[in-house]
């Protein structure tokens, strides 16, 4: 049977701390409490002290914080609604129910422009369906939500949390060194954190790894880590899934004494927490020690109830495992008859999860049959007809053969067309993009030139015309008037020649062509920082070594010259940050400043020539734009290139 994979929720772990306090103090304050935020969060707590032991009673209370929320209309406590909901119908494993709640939490976290809370809300809508089965859109939604929240910032509570998600993806991908290996980063994190919830899944999660590996009695170390914890924390939901783990580590041993007191204390939490998916676990557990201990009638009865559960529940993988546990009851009874059919129904559900597009295939298969049977009644009437009216038939068929003929010749014209007035549009795409790529060329060229004059003609003049002044300087006699001036005059002149210097590596770094684009893209944030008009952190991950082509790199640089130009000039921002990274054959630029923001629609009316070159830079190189910006909360700008 398929273990209990369990991602963390990301909602929290306030129960830890709240485990402290007596229940019943808990419910004098309630009934006493005004109708207000304080009483909001006294059933938030109250939900989550009842939340690892008794989801039900915790659903009743995050029920009436709604029912509060909505008179008093807070943003936080809406959010805090839709993940307390999210959490116990994990608990109880009401996975569609858990989805609702969650995608909830995202579209609110969105619409609050609140990154955090959006990341949670995909994490757990990729948790639910992959529990569903559906590993694919688990794991579409798990990754998009590591990418919004990886790298962020968030603190180390979220970074383990992170570590677990992607621990629990490699879990459900049966991909079990590489679970263990982030396991063992998101434990490290965790133990020095307060609070044993997220501590406790991890545990769990590693003990399910190692046990897939074969590592028997690390496995079992982790479960029972676990459940001393879970206790500690008075947490039955994460105690039963420890149990539920060592059932299952007993089978492989075929230690079937421990396999019946694991299934026992398993089924006993599940039971009292209405936790259907540990129920049909236990029942299951005990259905193999009884088979084990030749008792097939207690053995087919614990198994019958767990397939029923797994049937109410829509537990398909769980199912397929139980027939054919049912299946070797009945072969070890010797009633072969049932237990062929139980091994048959086994391979039927195996085949519909393993096999989608088999099974999408022989629909399609069995459509295009019963078209075809359709198609050959019509044909036996039209023979029927032929053979009453020959002349009617002869007529319709030329009318429809000619009618045919004009559609045909219609729709080749019509194609003939879209596809001239395609490939006019292609070559009209081509010519722009060489007029593009020879005007950033020349303008590249015409930089590099003027640099190269400025630097070696200019800048060599004006340090000669110095190197004279100086030598000069010892020989005249002046006044002291006049010293003074002479001196200013020279400073003067090392202003001129440090601003000359300045100007040509700005049209045309060295660096950038020497040492690349990371050290480049570096170099130039610490001397906009320098400078003090603008502070900017520079981040970059995943380039160190990257070589790409030199007008990418070019293009790359000068979009973000632009974009700091623009938030010391416009934005008026004091902090800024600029990130570049690559995942895989995306790079990605990210520009952030904390200024006076921007209309994103004024944009698009916009005379300047900034964001004309930025745009023009992009549509070379192919690259996609993301502008986040609103007045008064600064601009957001997020540039992809694929290599």
């Amino acid at each position: 049977m398929k273990k209990l994979f369990l991602v963390l929720n990301l909602i929290g772990c306030a129960a830890s701390a709240q485990n402290n306090i007596k229940a019943d103090s808990l419910l004098r304050v309630l009934a006493v409490a005004k109708e207000d935020t304080n009483k909001l969060n006294l059933l938030f707590d109250l939900s989550d002290l009842y939340g690892g032991s008794e989801p039900a009673k915790a659903k009743d209370f995050i029920r009436k914080a709604g029912e509060l929320n909505k008179r008093l209309n807070s943003p936080k406590g809406f959010i805090k609604y839709y993940k307390h909901m999210t959490r116990v119908h994990a608990y109880l494993f009401e996975n569609d129910s858990a989805i609702v709640y969650a995608t909830k939490l995202y579209d609110y976290a969105r619409e609050m422009h609140d990154t955090l809370n959006m990341g949670i809300g995909l994490l757990n809508i990729g948790e639910r369906h992959s529990f569903n089965s559906d590993y694919e859109k688990g794991l579409l939604y798990s990754l998009k939500g590591l990418k919004l929240l990886a790298g962020k910032g968030y603190g180390p509570k979220i970074e383990g949390a992170l570590y677990g998600c992607i621990q629990a993806n490699y879990l459900f991908m049966k991909q079990y060194r590489r679970s263990v290996e982030f396991g063992k980063k998101a434990e490290q994190i965790e133990r020095a954190l307060p609070g044993q919830r997220g501590l406790t899944t991890t545990l769990i999660n590693l003990a399910n790894a190692y046990g897939e590996l074969g590592e028997m009695q690390t496995a079992e170390n982790y479960y029972n880590e676990a459940i001393t914890l879970a206790q500690k924390d008075n947490n039955a939901s994460l105690e039963s899934m420890a149990y539920q783990g060592l059932t299952a580590l007993s089978l492989k041993q075929k230690n079937i004494v421990k396999l019946k007191a694991y299934a026992e204390k398993g089924l006993a939490l599940s039971e009292k927490l209405g936790d259907n998916f540990g129920i049909m676990a236990s029942k299951q557990g005990l259905s193999i020690y009884y088979l084990f201990e030749k008792k097939y009638d207690i053995a087919s009865r614990y198994a019958e109830e767990a397939l029923e559960l797994s049937r109410k529940n829509k537990f398909i993988e769980s199912e397929a495992v139980i027939l054919k546990s049912l299946a070797n009851i009945f072969f070890a009874a010797h009633d072969m008859a049932k237990a062929y059919d139980y091994q048959e129904r086994s391979i039927k559900i195996s085949e519909a999860i393993f096999s989608e597009s088999l099974a999408r295939k022989d629909a399609e298969i069995r459509v295009k049959y019963e078209t075809e049977k359709k198609e050959a009644q019509i044909g036996l009437q039209a023979a029927q007809l032929k053979q009453k009216n020959t002349l009617n038939y002869i007529l319709i068929g030329s009318t429809l053969a000619l009618l045919l003929i004009l559609a045909l010749s219609y729709r080749n014209y019509r194609n003939k067309k879209i596809l001239q007035q395609r490939r006019i549009t292609e070559l009209e795409t081509e010519k722009k993009l060489t007029a593009t790529e020879a005007i950033i060329k020349g303008e590249e060229q015409e930089r590099s030139r003027l640099a190269k004059d400025l630097h070696d003609g200019l800048g060599g003049m004006l340090s000669g015309v110095k190197h004279s002044l100086s030598s000069i300087r010892g020989n005249l006699v002046m006044t002291e008037l006049n010293m003074q001036a002479f001196e200013h005059s020279l400073v003067m002149l090392d202003s001129s020649i440090s601003e000359m210097r300045r100007v040509a590596h700005n049209m045309m770094p060295e660096s950038l062509l020497k040492f690349g684009l990371d050290l480049a893209l570096k170099d130039f944030c610490q001397q906009v920082s320098t400078s003090g008009i603008l502070k900017v952190s520079y981040q970059s991950m995943g380039i160190a070594d990257l070589q790409i082509e030199q007008s990418l790199a070019i293009t790359v640089y000068r979009i973000v010259q632009e974009l700091l130009n623009n938030s010391i000039k416009h934005a008026e921002a004091k902090n800024a940050i600029v990130q570049l990274s690559l995942e895989g054959r995306q790079l990605m630029v990210t520009v952030e400043d904390d200024g006076k923001g921007m209309d994103t629609d004024a944009l698009k009316s916009a005379k300047g020539i900034g964001w004309k070159n930025i745009s023009s830079r992009l549509d070379y190189h192919n690259g996609k734009l993301d502008l986040q910006s609103s007045p008064g909360k600064g601009t957001s700008v997020n540039i992809e290139f694929i290599i």
